[in-house]
């Protein structure tokens, strides 16, 4: 038992693909982010040039050099729960295979997001005197409820420890720089009637028929697309979920829809509430989650030396990340890290090796040049 509770020996100097396998292998699928936290805060305070911070399963390393401007590169910890298909390769252990000539890792967290905080640490490391002061925040419960980040648990907690000119999320973006995110709203309309027995349906009044002009307006809706500081954000506004009715022979006094919206960085969650409410009105809306958008900050003088960095057009997040909650801080903030965004949450989750080391000299040129 003893032993299960020592922290595993992560090798920070060791090949950064290399890295992300050991990572993978220590399983964190949300709620149980302990034992990785541990390695990844014993391997940091190894490192005398850091100051190491733990807030529950959070841990920020932080450089104090005194530069004249203070950097964030943070990644989460946590990831969906395993595959439950027999045989899938995304899974715990890691695995590699030859694809093409390219070695590639497979595993829970290959992209999404063990690469990145794989980069994060290897960074840590080896960059003892950076051009810039950097924190690397490393954090839980990204991927379950915005209510239990360990992001917004840091905000509440140590606000200091995130105060930055710049950051970077090192989410999967196949390699390049995504500017700012969308904003996401969750909401419901309920439509209500009568109950009947089927047999006698005009006396009752079916609250699942009163859902087709809630389906029209979404069907008749055109998203937009919205250009911010040069990027062009698409919008969405889709039907998620439905539901309602009793049994085979009852008209259904309830019946509801599940709808999501995705809004561009050019509007605020109060401004995104108005417009849906607009799109639907006459109907309550019951909203269940509402996260604010990320402006990208590209014309940041930190933000623009780390685009020159990367050498890519950069491009928009059209889902919602973190960023937005570094935005709300006052910080501009991108994503940017290894493996292909589409391959996250699959039952063959992989990354190539050579993917997780561009990202690292990318980032190490940016950091030291």
């Amino acid at each position: 038992m003893l032993a299960a509770m020592i922290a595993p020996d992560l090798d920070l100097a060791a090949d950064p693909a290399e890295l992300t396998a050991a990572l993978i292998d220590l399983e964190s699928v949300s709620g149980g982010e302990g034992p990785i936290a541990d390695a990844v805060e014993a391997a940091l305070r190894r490192l005398p040039h850091l100051a190491v911070h733990r807030d529950g399963d959070a841990v920020v390393a932080r450089t104090e050099l005194g530069r004249g401007e203070r950097v964030v590169l943070a990644g989460h910890l946590d990831t969906v729960p395993l595959p439950a298909v027999p045989g899938a390769r995304g899974t715990v252990p890691s695995s590699w295979e030859e694809a093409d000539g390219h070695r590639v890792l497979y595993g829970r967290g290959a992209t999404d997001m063990k690469g990145g905080v794989a980069v994060q640490l290897a960074l840590a490391a080896a960059l003892t005197e950076p051009n810039r002061d950097v924190s690397y925040v490393f954090y839980d419960h990204e991927e379950v409820d915005a209510a239990a980040s360990g992001l917004g648990r840091l905000q509440r907690n140590a606000p200091e420890l995130l105060e930055a000119d710049f950051a970077v999320l090192l989410e999967p973006t196949d390699g390049t720089v995504e500017g700012g995110c969308n904003g996401t709203m969750r909401f419901r309309i309920t439509t209500r009637g009568r109950a009947a027995h089927s047999g006698r349906s005009w006396i009752g009044d079916n609250a699942i028929h009163k859902q087709a002009d809630v389906l029209a307006r979404l069907a008749a809706y055109t998203p937009r697309t919205i250009t911010v500081e040069g990027l062009d954000y698409r919008e969405g506004l889709n039907a998620t979920g439905i539901g309602g009715g009793v049994a085979g022979n009852v008209v259904p006094d309830t019946a509801h829809v599940e709808i999501n919206y995705r809004f561009a960085p050019d509007k605020s969650p109060e401004e995104a509430v108005a417009h849906v409410r607009e799109v639907f009105a006459g109907y309550e809306l019951e909203i269940a989650d509402l996260s604010a958008a990320a402006r990208p900050g590209l014309d940041r003088p930190a933000a623009a030396a780390f685009v020159a960095a990367v050498g890519q057009e950069p491009k928009p997040k059209y889902g919602w990340t973190d960023v937005a909650r570094f935005s709300q801080m006052g910080v501009p903030a991108v994503n940017f890290g290894p493996g292909d965004a589409l391959l996250a949450h699959t039952d063959d989750e992989h990354v190539s090796a050579e993917a997780v080391r561009e990202c690292y000299r990318a980032l190490a040129a940016w950091l030291t040049d």
